[in-house]
This record gives structure tokens, C-alpha cells and sequence, in this order.
């Protein structure tokens, strides 16, 4: 079981924190995590590209020119892909890019990048990180507080506006909770800062 040093906001000692070896402590699985990161950003693409093949593209009925005695290469037709303003070879049309992976590989995927994170010190555990109101300054000099990386991701057990709000001001720092968490986000920031009750939450979720 990895114990990992718990924070406050002012970044002074609050104890120690353990963290499940099912969660936090497995061996890696790189494919899982490839696997699940392609997938996601697959899932991100919106697929509205398009261009005209050479039947789309308006034009094209007269030969552009007489076959023989020109010393040009025969040509049938203007809109061919070879002219410009022709059509497009195997142009692009709109698509779905979306596919799914099997439940069991994105948890494993998932535990698998916490468990980076616990072994690279990336991981800051918070005891409690609650805010009044939106306050970017104060979210600042927390991140500053605790040695947050240029790129952090807070993660919370539940959806708290007041530290989204906080953060949204801030370059390179994103928020989210526990129920919207990603394999691609954990990757994509350094710090990987967690409220206690989101690490029990994830124990809880992820855990088996």
C-alpha cells in the first residue's frame, strides 16, 4: 500500500494518506493506456471534412482541348483530379470516428496511469480545498502553495463550481471530478492534485 503525504491548502502537513495497491499500485499496462488514449481522441473528432470528388465538382462537359496535335497529353475532362480545380481522389466525407473498448481495458487503462503518477511523485493529495466564492487569486497562491506543476489537473469528488470557476482564468490548469475523469487528462498535466475524498471516491470506484 503506497502512503502518500497529505497536504492543506497552505501547503503545510496534514499526515499521511494510503492508497489502495489495486488503484494505485499495479503493474502498468502501456497497451491499455495507448489503447484508451486513441480511443478517446477518437471519440473527440468531430468528422465533418468534405471535398468534391470529380463527379461533384461543377464542370467537365467539353473536352479541354482537341486529342491530337497540341503535344499535350490527352485530356477528357477539365474536373479531373489531375487539373486544377479538379476533383479530389478519394475525397474525404463526413464520418463517425467513434468506437468503444472493452469496460475492463479502460479500468485497467485508468489504474494503470494513477499508478504512474503515485511512482513519478506526481500525485499532490489535499486534505480539504473548498473556496467561498470564485476566486483566482487564491486558487493561484494555492497551486502555489503545494508546488504544483505549469500544468495541473484538480480533481474533486464531486462537481464544485467554485473551484471550476477558480481555475478557469488560469493557463495549463483544468478541474474536473471524479465521475468525468480521464485517462487522456491525467497524462496531459503534470501535477495531478486530489482532494482526500476524491482519492477514497476513486479507491472506491476503481477498486476490484
Amino acid at each position: 500500500m503506497a502512503t502518500v503525504k497529505m497536504l492543506k491548502m497552505d501547503g503545510s502537513p496534514a499526515g499521511d494518506v494510503d492508497l489502495s495497491d489495486d488503484v494505485f499500485g499495479i503493474e502498468i499496462n502501456e497497451y491499455a493506456v495507448h489503447e484508451t488514449v486513441k480511443n478517446y481522441l477518437a471519440n473527440q473528432r468531430q468528422g465533418t471534412q468534405s471535398a468534391k470528388t470529380r463527379s461533384e465538382v461543377r464542370g467537365g462537359g467539353k473536352k479541354p482541348f482537341r486529342q491530337k496535335g497540341t503535344g499535350r497529353a490527352r485530356q477528357g475532362s477539365s474536373v479531373a483530379p489531375n487539373h486544377v480545380g479538379g476533383g479530389i481522389v478519394f475525397a474525404p466525407k463526413p464520418r463517425d470516428y467513434r468506437y468503444s473498448i472493452p469496460k475492463k481495458e479502460r479500468r485497467l487503462a485508468m489504474k494503470s496511469v494513477l499508478t504512474s503518477k503515485v511512482q513519478e511523485n506526481e500525485i499532490i493529495v489535499i486534505e480539504d480545498l473548498t473556496f467561498e466564492g470564485p476566486k483566482t487569486k487564491e486558487m493561484i497562491s494555492f497551486l502555489k502553495n503545494v508546488n504544483a506543476a505549469k500544468k495541473a489537473l484538480i480533481v474533486t469528488a464531486a462537481q464544485d463550481d467554485a473551484v471550476v470557476k477558480s481555475a478557469s482564468n488560469i493557463p495549463n490548469v483544468e478541474t474536473t471530478y471524479v465521475g468525468r475523469m480521464n485517462v487522456y487528462e491525467i497524462l496531459n498535466y503534470t501535477s495531478f492534485i486530489v482532494t482526500k475524498d476524491a482519492a477514497e471516491k476513486i479507491q472506491e470506484v476503481y477498486s476490484a
